[in-house]
Formats: structure tokens, C-alpha cells, sequence
């Protein structure tokens, strides 16, 4: 079946803006954009211009801003709801642009009116978002916890809700979560449980990085969860989207106290993504592990373009390392091997979409190597092709919640094959 130009053609020849704008596409359906005002924002961008997409967005995020300040003086508490959470959105689409041009103050200042817009939003909504401090390590973790918008009895007649818990990828924020599939879980019943993790969005701001052993992250997030009142602590369940593909099934192999748990999709290596991009040359010394030649190739080949020099800092500076070749060993410590996700108790769904850009492949080979797993592959003929599937989260909620409704009911699940390409 051919393709129409709607989802073949792109909106941007740029592919870090295009895949960016299906996100933001994406969002409508969980009220976290408005068509009219995206395409309105989408056409003030020159394509491959960063600046040009902060101020697009940046505009659109104040502009949505005063008319939510308006609404909340007014009392208009379910409209300023809404228009809150669409500012926190289209603040949020301005950050990794706003990084990637090297500017860590207009960074920090950013991030703090899209969080500011969210706490508005997550206040004013009908059920409100609760706050949560999670203790981890010496400090705590920022959370949010979500009531589910209609609570449903369990089998058992409990009035006390499954909760799904979702682990954020490398550079997501909260309202991408939320539009993702957060609200979706919430309609359905679900409480669902968000936080920044170490590296992630406040966190980076704070000083702290990524970690590989994500069981160090995920174990005391289950504690903090399992306290709430009116959770059911036999029906947690665990979302992990992109990055978040390889911590989850990491914490999962120490971490057996999840009922189920998804990944979308899954990820063997983060590794990949980085080396891919790397010439024959840099490949070879990172192989010989010739740190010396290595950073001397990666220096005189970045000095050309402070454009890109910006962009390595960016997606550097999460992990604890400085100096080119000590970023890439540090990002090899995110990998999965067979032995480990062989101790993996978990029920696990794992996403495949067709024309995965970042992680190709690896989908496939971490169902293979997890024994209670089941692959489920959307298809760019209904467009939900793509990392994260982007352009097709109703369809793609509606499979993956059928699902986890199932595996927590011990109900039959549904025929995810048949369900994922109808």
C-alpha cells in the first residue's frame, strides 16, 4: 500500500525538527497542543534553524501562558487547566533546542517556566496531580502522582488502583510522558506515577547523571509507590519509553516486585546510536581503545562547527565522564546481555516499530532474550511507525493498556499481533 504524502513527506528536511514535530503532533490527542496552534507555530520555523524553532515555540508557549493567566484570575479553573498544560508542553518543545545551541542559563530558565506551568496545570486540573518528594540516596527525586480520572474496582472489589509507573527516556520532560501515555492510563483507571530521575530534566539541571544500574533508581520509586494510600501494591506496573528501554529491563532483572511491565520500545545497547554516527577512522580507535587518538580525531573533527560541538556537550553531559573517548566508555555501560535479562520475573511487553531510527533491531533481540516477554510491531501503513511511534499514541495506547489491563486481571490477553496492524 503506498503511503500518502501526509506521512511520507516531511514537514521538516531537518531530521532532528521533523522528528520533533511529529512529537509535537502527536501530543493533540492527550490535550497537550492544538492543531490550529501547532501548524501556526510549525510554519514561523526555518527548517535546520534552531533559533528559529526556540523563538517559534518559546512565542507560542507565552502567548499561551497569558491567556492561562487570564482563565485562572478569571476562575475559569477547567480551561486554564488546559491552556497550562499546552504552555508547559510548548515550553518543553523549546528545551533540547535551547541545549543543543549551548546556552545552560536560557536552558535552566526555560526548564523552570515549563515546570512552573505544569505545577499550574497539575493544580488546577479536575483530579489534581499530588507532589511527591522520593527519598533516593541522600536527597529525594520530584514526582507527581495522578489519580485515576474514573477509579474501577478491582476483581477482588478493592477500590484501590493499579499503578503504572513511567520511566522517562534521556531527554524527555514530564509533559511528553503525560501526552505519551500517562493520560491514557489515567482515563482508564489507572494511577499513574511520573518523576525526574538522576539526569533527567531537574535533575541535569542539578548536577546529577545517568546511571546504568537503574535497579539503584527504580527500587526506591516502588518503596515511595507501594506507601501511597489507595494503591494496590500487587498491580504495579512499569512504562518505559526510549532510553528508558534498556533501564527498565535493567532494573527488572534485580527488581521482581512489578507486575508487568512495557518498554517502547526495547533497547539491548545505547551505545549504538552514538558509534553509528562515528567514521571508519573513530570507530577504530574506540575499538583499539586509543583514547588519545581518539579524542585528537573527535576534537579536530568537531572544531569546525560550534554548532555541533554544542550538540556533543548536550547529549554528553548526562553521563559522568569528560573528554570524548571517556563519554563513549561510559555510554557502553548501558548495555544488556542475555545472563542479565535472564533473571528477569516480569511479564514484559516490548514495542517494535517499523523504521526504528535510533535502536534498530534490538526490539526484537531483547523479546528473544527474555522468557516471559511478547513483541508487539506497529507499521508505518497505519503510521505508527517511528521511534515512540509518535504519530499513533491512541492506537498504540490502546494496545499496550489492553494488554497491561489483561496481565493484571490475569485476564486473556489480546491477540497483540491482530490488535497492532488491524
Amino acid at each position: 500500500m503506498s503511503h500518502h504524502p501526509a506521512l511520507s513527506r516531511p514537514l521538516f528536511h531537518d531530521a532532528d525538527q521533523n522528528f520533533e514535530a511529529k512529537i509535537v503532533l502527536g501530543s493533540v490527542g492527550a490535550g497537550a497542543g492544538d492543531l490550529g496552534e501547532i501548524f501556526a507555530t510549525l510554519a514561523a520555523i526555518e527548517d535546520g534553524k534552531r533559533e528559529s524553532w526556540i523563538r517559534a515555540w518559546f512565542a507560542r508557549a507565552q502567548a499561551t501562558q497569558r491567556l492561562a493567566e487570564v482563565s485562572t484570575s478569571s476562575g475559569r479553573n477547567a480551561t486554564a487547566s488546559a491552556q497550562w498544560l499546552r504552555a508547559s508542553a510548548y515550553y518543553g518543545h523549546a528545551l533540547n533546542s535551547i541545549a543543543s545551541i549551548g546556552d545552560a542559563d536560557g536552558y535552566a530558565n526555560a526548564f523552570a517556566m515549563h515546570r512552573a506551568a505544569w505545577d499550574r496545570f497539575a493544580g488546577l486540573r479536575r483530579v489534581p496531580l499530588e507532589r511527591l518528594s522520593i527519598r533516593y540516596g541522600k536527597g529525594s527525586l520530584p514526582g507527581y502522582l495522578q489519580r485515576p480520572d474514573a477509579p474501577a474496582a478491582a476483581d477482588d472489589g478493592s477500590r484501590d488502583a493499579p499503578l503504572l509507573v513511567l520511566v522517562n527516556g534521556s531527554d524527555g520532560t514530564l509533559t511528553d510522558l503525560y501526552a505519551t501515555i500517562g493520560a491514557s492510563a489515567a482515563a482508564r483507571g489507572y494511577a499513574v506515577l511520573s518523576f525526574d530521575g538522576p539526569g533527567q530534566q531537574s535533575q541535569l539541571i542539578a548536577g546529577s547523571h545517568f546511571r546504568p544500574d537503574f535497579e539503584a533508581v527504580l527500587t526506591p520509586v516502588l518503596d515511595h509507590a507501594m506507601s501511597l494510600p489507595g494503591i494496590d501494591a500487587s498491580r504495579i506496573a512499569v512504562y518505559g519509553v526510549s532510553q528508558a528501554g534498556y533501564w527498565v529491563p535493567r532494573a527488572l532483572a534485580f527488581e521482581h516486585r512489578v507486575a508487568a511491565a512495557i518498554v517502547d520500545p526495547g533497547v539491548t545497547d545505547v551505545s549504538t546510536s552514538w558509534v553509528k554516527h562515528l567514521p571508519s577512522t573513530l570507530r577504530h580507535e574506540l575499538e583499539k581503545g586509543d583514547s588519545k587518538h581518539f579524542d585528537q580525531y573527535m576534537k579536530l573533527g568537531l572544531g569546525h562547527s560550534a554548532a555541533e560541538r554544542a550538540v556533543w556537550s548536550f547529549r554528553a553531559k548526562p553521563y559522568s565522564s569528560t573528554g570524548y573517548f571517556a563519554v563513549y566508555r561510559e555510554v557502553e555501560k548501558y548495555r544488556l546481555t542475555p545472563d542479565l535479562v535472564g533473571s528477569i520475573t516480569t511479564p514484559l511487553l516490548v514495542t517494535a516499530p517499523e523504521n526504528e531510527q535510533f535502536w534498530p533491531g534490538q526490539s526484537e533481540q531483547l523479546a528473544a532474550w527474555v522468557s516471559d516477554s511478547e513483541l508487539v510491531q506497529f507499521t508505518a501503513v497505519n503510521g505508527a511507525d517511528s521511534h515512540c511511534e509518535p504519530l499513533a499514541r491512541t492506537a498504540v495506547n490502546e494496545v499496550l493498556l489492553d494488554w497491561l489491563d489483561a496481565r493484571l486481571s490475569r485476564a486473556e490477553a489480546p491477540t497483540l499481533a491482530v490488535a497492532a496492524t488491524a
